[in-house]
């Protein structure tokens, strides 16, 4: 399931991954409320407390999407959506992606599959 794989790979690099999702994180993500504390990471199927959450129709069909349940409202969504595609995209076998260092702003620029994909303004 290409949805558990990636999810795995989050795990292997979800400091990374927190350190791109916004400011006060820290404050928010407590294990409280609706997520795990900021040490820790767990994806589950319509687990509310974890830190990917997989919608159960996802897991029933086999394809679907995953939420990421960490990026604050603060965040860059570049600099975000930046990290989430070189770390997918190292999962799945795609490699280095060209030029994805992380942007301080503006648009971000891939090569999928030979395709070009361009993120932002």
């Amino acid at each position: 399931n290409v949805i558990l794989k990636v999810c795995e790979a989050f795990g292997k690099v979800a400091r990374e991954h927190i350190l791109e999702y916004g400011e006060g994180n820290d404050k928010r993500l407590t294990g409280k409320h609706e997520t795990c504390d900021i040490n820790t990471f767990k994806y589950g199927v319509a687990n509310r407390g974890a830190s990917i959450r997989i919608p159960r129709d996802a897991e029933k069909d086999g394809k679907g999407y995953m939420e990421d349940r960490r990026p604050s409202a603060n965040c860059d969504p570049y600099r975000v959506t930046c990290r989430i595609m070189k770390t997918t995209g190292q999962c799945l076998g795609a490699g280095t992606i060209p030029n994805a260092k992380v942007p301080t702003s503006g648009s971000v620029e891939f090569l999928v599959g030979g395709e070009s994909l361009s993120v932002g303004k």
